[in-house]
């Protein structure tokens, strides 16, 4: 046991990792995510010039990320943790590489690298936080990472577009790099240490389509999977069709970026959706803010583009509900999951981001054929209609 050292002891101590490690982690992570959360479709919509073809472009994107999720595990296994993490930091800084060249496979290239970097990120540190937090503590800690990000999804979208328009595309993606390598520096500060049940080893890595027989005969881990699927989905119409129907309907790039700032900067309210949580039950809060999603969002498609400044503020209220999702619905997740495969599962959970930023635009192409971009909206309310009536009737009610 004397070799068994974490780091050089020269190094200065570090404080055992808490809720506000993995929070510092996740706002640093959100500012390089968030600062191009509304260039791209933006960008993507000026090389392309069609928003059905837009769609389309994020559904091929999403099918290629899905399979590097799927194969994550055996990543980490192979290189162990901190490698997979600081690849996917590493993914953010190069994608921004591509995205500068403003060519159609630079934007297929820089969307992917972006999609495999947060795809690391995610996995990791929700594998790092579940070996640190306990799950009684979980709720408080996931509403407190929702609510430090908050500066950055608020500031971020709008930061970014002032870039884009003001100093030009390198501005904006140089800003990605620029966070990446303080996410990379933040985290090998914190020196983090895998679990031993997951370094790497001798033993023959899992098949990941095993993973999924596995994940999909646990009904409470399929829950959690369609209550993550369902308020992903939210998210990747907010963030890809809100800039869109702000400038279709002649409202400016900058207002779309206003637009996902001013969504974001309801974070603020995780902390208090996850009393709520602790106060109320899960389950009734889950429910709750399903129902308050799909309302605003069929309010919103019937409005659509009538009253363009109406549907945004529609948008927003159903920004809200979500955000209580986001604050308490991984838990779902991480109280059901099992020690021993905490990292296999982790990574078909976490599929429901890839299927989030497939289905949409692959659904929404088909939808925007024959009505306006208001449909959009009001497909979205009916997935999340279906989520709380699964919500309500499936999730324990002790959870």
């Amino acid at each position: 046991m004397s070799t068994h050292v974490r780091h050089p002891i020269w190094l200065p101590a570090v404080p055992p990792a808490d809720a506000r490690t993995f929070a510092s982690l996740y706002a640093i992570e959100s500012c390089a995510r968030a600062t191009v959360a509304s260039v791209i479709p933006i960008q993507a919509y000026e090389i392309l010039k069609n928003e059905q073809t837009v769609s389309i472009l994020y559904t091929i994107v999403s099918l290629l990320g899905l399979s590097v999720t799927l194969f994550m595990p055996m990543l980490i296994h192979r290189f162990a943790r901190r490698w997979v993490y600081t690849a996917g930091a590493l993914l953010l800084a190069i994608g921004s590489l591509f995205f500068v060249t403003h060519s159609l496979p630079g934007q297929i290239i820089g969307m992917l690298c972006r999609v495999m970097g947060a795809s690391a990120l995610s996995i990791t540190l929700n594998l790092y936080i579940m070996d640190h937090i306990r799950k009684t503590d979980l709720m408080q800690a996931e509403s407190l990472r929702m609510a430090w990000s908050m500066i950055a999804w608020t500031s971020g979208p709008t930061l970014g577009i002032f870039l884009y328009t003001r100093y030009g595309i390198y501005a904006a993606h140089g800003a990605v790099a620029i966070f990446a390598l303080c996410l990379l520096a933040l985290f090998w500060y914190y020196r983090l240490g895998d679990n031993p049940m997951i370094v790497p080893g001798k033993s023959r890595p899992i098949n990941p389509f095993a993973n999924i027989g596995r994940f999909v005969s646990q009904p409470r881990l399929r829950l959690a999977w369609l209550i993550a699927f369902g308020r992903s989905c939210y998210w990747t119409t907010f963030f890809v069709y809100g800039p869109l129907f702000m400038v279709i309907t002649g409202q400016g790039e900058l207002a779309g970026g206003l637009l996902v700032s001013a969504g974001n900067a309801l974070l603020f309210a995780a902390i208090y959706w996850g009393r709520a949580g602790k106060r109320y039950g899960a389950r009734n809060v889950m429910t709750l803010a399903f129902i308050g999603m799909a309302i605003s969002l069929w309010l919103a498609g019937a409005i659509g583009e009538l009253i363009p400044l109406a549907t945004a503020g529609l948008l927003l209220v159903g920004a809200l509900f979500t955000i209580a999702l986001d604050a308490i619905g991984s838990t779902a997740f991480m109280r059901s999951v099992r020690a021993y495969e905490r990292s296999q599962m982790a990574a078909v959970y976490r599929t429901y981001l890839d299927f989030s930023e497939l289905t949409p635009p692959l659904v929404y192409s088909v939808v925007l054929t024959f009505f306006g971009l208001g449909s959009v909206f009001a497909t979205l309310g009916c997935l999340a209609a279906v989520c709380a009536l699964v919500t309500w009737r499936y999730l324990p009610k002790s959870m």
